[in-house]
């Protein structure tokens, strides 16, 4: 086992890629539930088994912690699965709200939320993927369930600019208070505000301790990015799951990290089993549904539908989460970039970004490739992000490098734009919502209708649609020639999601040239068990 794990953390994958991976659909039940099933047709573990021994520690064997820390890829996949289950009314699917869900809308905007029984009824575009294909109303003008690809990345790449803000925020400060400081005189300071190439305006910190938030532009004064949701409202992937969960679900979870985060009392910094530092002193942090099972509970009374450990395992997967892939690129693909770069797409949807201390344990590059992708033309290569670390138990930890990594063509800079009139959304009270989060163009080609609220056709409605902010880059578009434009969206449909269950990889190349693509064993795919370390775990 050791050896095969140094091997891995090299890269070498095709040293134990010569079996077939297990099929994962949709939405998936397990196999405890329903029958007949074939490989690949269900879920290997049932919602007990999932859970195991709890959330635990990296010395409780079966727990979600343990899990997370000495086999990793194992955990991937079983929030992958969590991801895809479908939740039945024994294990507390449903009411979001209240039996009758009415109320007041407007402050409480879950009442027009959609009911599910898997995160995959919205997420599922491609086939078995946290993708894109779901509409959900929570608004009157709609919102499109955007795909979940990439999503550790935004999030981390979220919190970094975050930081950096708030040192720049701190620095101001320290400059305008401080008596000893060189440039030390009455007046104001005033820096700019700008994180991995990005410009967040200007703050200005005044000589009495207090903060000048006024020239503050595409973030809160408080300089926290919030990546999540169309107008920016969420930072932490784990408070994002909880949300879901019960507002498109009717399922709650006491989870114990957030509820020691937001304790009413003694609220206290946690680090999620993902790595996100909450901090209650310098964010405001969504409270879970539920947190004292004896005292709060959903309109059934019920409140450990969720338990801890199953959450754990979504979050770590989402962090994970592959990233969208490069389909076909060509020289009306290269001119098409030159295109958007020059009539200034770019400096809102920025190409690349960096990671400085990536948290994840593997990395997929998916990229076209004729010859070795069998079902789709994608192929993957698989590299492992993680350091074995060996404690005298019988599995080594495998824990990231957080090592530095550039995010590429992930197009979008973390920053709220008001794009005009077309764009803005009705809230429930008539009022306008007018700014909303940069939508990252990974995965654009695969996620029509497009928009936040998926009211626009095709790629090039969208971009005639933009206004506000974007209005001369929109002018330039509408300026080119047919050609031109042809080109910029042959850049943009080369931007992908993709099926990991059909997209063949190191982890199981399949058989190139096959006559039989449709059979799981010849196409390839994404397995994550090639990568699993402990056998006594089984099947998932």
């Amino acid at each position: 086992m050791k050896t095969k794990l140094r091997l891995l953390s090299k890269g070498l994958f095709g040293l134990v890629c010569c079996f077939a991976s297990v099929m994962v659909r949709a939405e998936l039940t397990d196999v405890t539930q329903t029958t007949p099933h074939i490989p690949g047709g269900a879920i290997g573990k049932s919602l007990t088994q999932q859970i195991g021994t709890g959330r635990g520690d990296e010395f409780t064997p079966g727990s979600s912690i343990y899990l997370i820390k000495r086999d990793p890829a194992r955990s991937v996949r079983r929030g992958r699965q969590l991801f895809q289950r479908k939740f039945t009314i024994d294990q507390g699917q449903g009411p979001r709200v209240s039996r009758d869900s009415s109320g007041d809308i407007q402050e409480n905007p879950a009442l027009g939320a959609g009911l599910a029984d898997s995160c995959a009824a919205c997420h599922a575009r491609p086939r078995g993927s946290a993708g894109a294909g779901g509409d959900e109303a929570t608004r009157p003008d709609s919102r499109d369930a955007p795909h979940l690809f990439g999503l550790g990345l935004v999030e981390m790449l979220g919190d970094e600019i975050t930081h950096d803000l708030r040192a720049i925020r701190a620095k101001a400060l320290a400059q305008a208070t401080d008596p000893l400081h060189p440039k030390r005189h009455p007046k104001p300071v005033t820096l700019p505000l700008i994180s991995k190439g990005i410009k967040f305006g200007f703050v200005t910190a005044l000589p009495n301790g207090n903060i000048d938030t006024s020239q503050i532009d595409g973030v809160d004064p408080d300089l926290r990015v919030r990546p999540f949701f169309a107008q920016g409202g969420e930072f932490s992937m784990r408070t994002f799951a909880v949300g879901a969960l019960k507002n498109e679900m009717g399922l709650e979870t006491p989870d114990p990290v957030l509820c020691a985060a937001t304790d009413p009392s003694h609220p206290i910094t946690v680090i999620t089993p993902a790595g996100l530092v909450l901090d209650p002193t310098l964010d405001k942090i969504t409270n879970p549904p539920v947190c004292n099972p004896n005292v709060d509970g959903d309109a059934d009374g019920v409140s450990n539908e969720i338990d801890g450990a199953l959450l754990d395992h979504i979050e770590f997967y989402l962090l994970n989460y592959f990233k969208p892939a490069t389909g076909r690129l060509t020289e009306n693909t290269r001119k098409g970039l030159e295109v958007m770069q020059d009539i200034g797409c770019t400096s809102c949807h920025i190409q690349n970004l960096r990671v400085e201390h990536d948290r994840r344990v593997a990395d997929l590059e998916t990229k076209f490739d004729p010859v070795r992708g069998i079902f789709n033309r994608l192929f993957s290569e698989a590299t492992t992000l993680f350091d074995v670390v060996n404690d005298g138990q019988t599995y080594p930890k495998l824990l990231p490098k957080q090592q530095t990594f550039l995010v590429r063509n992930i197009f979008a800079d973390f920053k709220r734009h008001d794009l005009g009139p077309e764009f803005h959304e009705r809230n429930y009270d008539g009022t306008l919502q007018t700014k909303f989060m940069t939508e990252p163009l990974w995965g654009v080609a695969t996620t029509a209708p497009y928009g936040h609220d998926g009211r626009s056709i095709n790629l090039e409605e969208v971009i005639l649609r933009h206004g506000g902010e974007a209005q001369e880059s929109k002018e330039g578009f509408e300026r080119l020639s047919a050609n031109n434009r042809m080109k910029v969206l042959d850049f943009l449909s080369s931007l992908v999601l993709f099926p990991p269950d059909d997209t063949a990889s190191t982890l199981n190349p399949g058989h190139p040239g096959t006559n039989n693509p449709q059979d799981p064993a010849e196409h390839g795919s994404i397995n994550l068990g090639a990568l699993f370390q402990i056998p006594s775990e089984g099947p998932e």
